[in-house]
């Protein structure tokens, strides 16, 4: 949906948006200021309905979700996925998906070589498409979506030595700095590339993984202690800084560290680690340590030390000890 405001138009109020990267200007038909708002809300609901179809196909439903999530991560996610959803449901109408529709599509995933976990986060996203048609009265009701059951979380995380022997075969300079700063701060790749210098106290020794200007999500970014070999590695590359990012390639923001990550996990002899393996066994590691569940979620970023206790209190020391311990005769 365009953004629609306020002009001035030949000594009368209009309408601004823009289409397919061109501006249109309409008049209200008014000067006043307490009509304008009524006005433009009629013009607004009128724009929209000429553009509706008459059959609320899922494409249409997905694309809409897509656009009102603006620039979160998800839209980006869903682009991807479309490749898979819309031959098989995007010509479907939006309020008649079937369970059998669903199942048909995890069939043909499956027989893809796709996990559960990538189909239910595919008609997860498209159960989130149609309740958005229904909240914009699109349609009536959202289907109900089935989905295969969530697979468990892969356990996969790093010994202490296996992380040393990940970080020696790291050549270059700004993939080297990012395993360093993903192991010490428990941070996803997102924040770390997206850290600048700004943010980085070396007097209180201190980093700030929240950006200010990033568009707020459910992935909270935590404010983290620099330890030892943390600051080390930073003051070095605050030396050989030419740009604002921390980790930067030739004075630019760095897209992307996955490549770099997957050819240094074969010449390490494990393949498997990616970004979000540091950060697992990050939190592990502090687990095995004794850190409280809270603190662990702080450091992490976890608005709820719930989520934190589920995942990681298996790894504690004393997990369930005192319990055994009431059990003895």
């Amino acid at each position: 949906m365009p953004e629609y405001r306020y002009v001035l138009y030949r000594g009368k109020w209009a309408v601004e948006f823009y289409e397919d990267g061109r501006r249109f200007r309409r008049s209200l038909r008014t000067s006043e200021r307490g009509d304008r708002d009524r006005a433009l809300a009629r013009f607004a609901a009128d724009h929209e309905a000429s553009k509706r179809p008459d059959l609320i196909t899922v494409e249409f439903a997905w694309n809409g979700y897509r656009e009102a999530l603006d620039k979160k991560p998800a839209a980006v996610t869903m682009g991807h996925e479309w490749k898979a959803v819309g031959p098989h449901f995007g010509y479907m109408a939006a309020a008649a998906i079937t369970e059998a529709d669903c199942v048909a599509y995890a069939t043909l995933r499956r027989a893809a070589g796709r996990s559960d976990g990538t189909i239910w986060t595919e008609l997860g996203h498209l159960r989130s498409a149609l309740k958005w048609a229904e909240r914009k009265n699109l349609i009536q009701k959202a289907p109900a979506v089935f989905r295969p059951e969530r697979p468990p979380p892969r356990d996969k995380r790093l010994t202490r030595e296996q992380a040393r022997k990940f970080l020696a075969v790291c050549e270059q300079p700004h993939v080297k700095l990012f395993v360093i700063l993903a192991i010490a701060t428990g941070a996803r790749m997102g924040a770390i590339l997206d850290l600048k210098w700004d943010r980085v106290d070396f007097d209180r020794r201190e980093i700030r993984l929240d950006d200010p200007d990033r568009i707020r999500n459910n992935k909270r970014r935590a404010l983290v202690p620099i330890n030892d070999m943390a600051f080390q590695s930073l003051s070095e590359a605050r030396e050989g800084a030419t740009g604002p990012f921390v980790v930067e390639w030739g004075g630019h923001k760095v897209g992307s560290v996955k490549k770099a990550l997957r050819r240094a996990g074969r010449r390490s002899g494990l393949p498997w680690v990616t970004a979000h393996v540091f950060r697992h066994s990050s939190a592990s590691w502090m687990a095995e340590e004794g850190i409280p569940m809270a603190e662990i979620a702080q450091f992490l970023g976890h608005s709820d030390s719930r989520l934190t206790e589920r995942i990681y209190a298996r790894f504690s020391p004393n997990h369930l000890r005192k319990a055994a311990a009431a059990l003895e005769l």
